[in-house]
């Protein structure tokens, strides 16, 4: 199975769980990727492209695993920081 997601990295749980909220109010994902994250992915709006197993830490994989397409995780702690993860695709 490959994933498409996008991400909003920081390094305090607290930001991260602010961030989340406000999402979950309808701030739009990719806007706060931008000027939030600390990824250089935020330049595209937090989006990784695709990948398949093994190449993003187990704890960012899992989480992708466990949410549906067009859906937000939980914070998810790494060693990289803080993420907040957006699925927005699922292939075989």
């Amino acid at each position: 199975m490959e994933y498409k997601a996008s991400h909003i990295l920081v390094k305090d749980r607290g930001q991260a769980q602010a961030l989340l909220i406000k999402i979950k109010q309808g701030a739009n994902f990719e806007s706060l990727a931008r000027e939030f994250s600390t990824c250089p992915s935020k330049s595209q709006g937090g989006d990784l492209g695709w990948f398949g197993p093994g190449k993003m830490v187990p704890a960012f994989e899992s989480a992708c695993k466990g949410i549906g397409v067009g859906s937000i995780s939980d914070v998810v702690s790494t060693q990289f920081g803080y993420h907040i993860i957006k699925l927005t695709g699922k292939r075989d």
